[in-house]
């Protein structure tokens, strides 16, 4: 295995320092490194982060191949300078058995961009009635630990109160999806004013808050750990403060794009706006940097869903829900997060790597940049400043609510256990 060394990185927004990989493993970490023979990259005051890892994103396969593959997802993870990333389990078919999610694990290490850990459904076919075989996927090759039926909620209180019973036994955790879907039937965006406005179905904040104050209780009852999938109301962050202020075990995650748009957009009537949860109002955003900035909310999560062209040029009511996400979430979080004062870059480690992996248990992944760690690292380069192309994305779907925004801050390198999976912004 060859040597590398990074000279002159910000390691966490710090003072700059020499970085030596060697093999798998950093071998140093200090000013003034050298290594004979080494790769020598010159990061001239650029970040270097912890490898970013993302616990929700969906990448399609088995069964969308058209909206995206394990391959072509990996790739667009890699482009946003993630080394791991956690698969949803609504493909076709369902990720409901041990062996769909070994396949997907397998399709994962065949790519060789980034880690893929499997995310098991709660139910088999995501339908809401039945827990599907959570202990044979856990026992699986794919090792799973978290589960989840996002896109659909899981609605049934006994269901959700065997699953938190049942994840108990090896440490998993349940990530929900807060909707309770008698409230959103027919939902088209964030019920209030701008909603009456335009004419089109509202998606009540209550609907999900009132999903996750049922859920902490089950999980305080059951002393089971519960994740939350993409919070986006002010009122989730209440519940949540309060959840864990009892010492309730739950987790949230927020979504780039719930921390920069407002439901404002969606008077475009562009579908690129359309997703799940909606874009809410300017108060809502506040909030949620708020609660991402003091850990109320716990970590950032893309909830990157692609689809083809023809899901999302259509009128509105017709559109596909959901946007790509993994390759601008960093832009946008250096945006709305760094950039106003409110963290730090190595608070955007905590959130984005260090975190997620230990919710995940993703071995290996959210380690310190230290001697003796694995090399799963990203470097930034934070001073720069483009429009979004969504031509130049990796992933094989198109649908940002970005297209010609200027977004601050763009990846250029990432390491996966020491070995270039993106070179001077190219993969490799």
């Amino acid at each position: 295995m060859s040597k590398i060394l990074i000279r002159g990185a910000k390691v966490l927004g710090g003072e700059p320092q020499d970085v030596l990989i060697d093999g798998e493993l950093i071998a140093a970490v200090g000013t003034g490194l050298s290594a004979e023979g080494a790769e020598v990259v010159e990061a001239e005051g650029r970040v270097l982060l912890p490898g970013l890892v993302d616990l929700h994103t969906h990448l399609r396969e088995p069964g969308r191949e058209d909206s995206e593959t394990v391959l072509t997802g990996t790739r667009a993870a890699a482009s946003g300078g993630f080394t791991a990333v956690f698969a949803m389990a609504n493909t076709f078919p369902v990720a409901d058995t041990a062996g769909v999610v070994e396949q997907v694990w397998r399709l994962g290490k065949e790519s060789g961009y980034c880690d893929v850990r499997p995310i098991g459904a709660v139910t088999v076919g995501l339908e809401g009635k039945k827990l599907a075989e959570l202990g044979a996927m856990h026992d699986s090759a794919a090792q799973v630990s978290v589960f989840s039926d996002d896109g659909k909620c899981v609605d049934d209180a006994v269901i959700m109160r065997r699953a938190l019973e049942y994840v108990k036994a090896f440490g998993g955790v349940v990530a929900q999806h807060a909707q309770e879907p008698r409230l959103t039937e027919g939902a088209q965006m964030n019920e209030g004013v701008v909603s009456a406005e335009l004419g089109l179905g509202g998606w009540p904040a209550v609907a999900e808050e009132s999903i996750i104050a049922r859920d902490v209780l089950l999980a305080e009852h059951v002393g089971s750990r519960l994740h939350i999938c993409h919070l986006s109301t002010a009122g989730s962050v209440e519940i949540i403060r309060w959840a864990k202020s009892r010492g309730i075990d739950v987790t949230a995650e927020v979504c780039p794009h719930h921390l920069l748009l407002t439901e404002e957009m969606v008077r475009t009537y562009n579908p690129a706006y359309k997703v799940n949860p909606p874009l809410r109002t300017e108060r809502d955003v506040r909030a949620l940097r708020e609660a991402l900035a003091d850990g109320t909310i716990d970590i950032v999560a893309t909830d990157h869903a692609p689809h083809p062209h023809e899901d999302k040029d259509c009128e509105w009511a017709a559109a596909a829900m959901g946007m790509v996400g993994l390759e601008t979430a960093l832009s946008v979080v250096q945006e709305t997060m760094v950039e106003t004062g409110l963290l730090d870059w190595a608070e955007v480690a905590d959130r984005m790597s260090f975190t997620p992996a230990r919710i995940g248990k993703a071995t290996g992944h959210g380690r310190p940049v230290a001697a003796g760690e694995p090399a799963n690292l990203t470097l930034v380069d934070t001073a720069y400043r483009g429009q979004v192309d969504p031509a130049r994305f990796a992933s094989r779907s198109r649908n940002t609510p970005y297209e010609g925004r200027e977004l601050p801050g763009r990846v250029t390198h990432t390491w996966l256990r020491g070995k270039a999976t993106l070179m001077d912004g190219k993969l490799t």
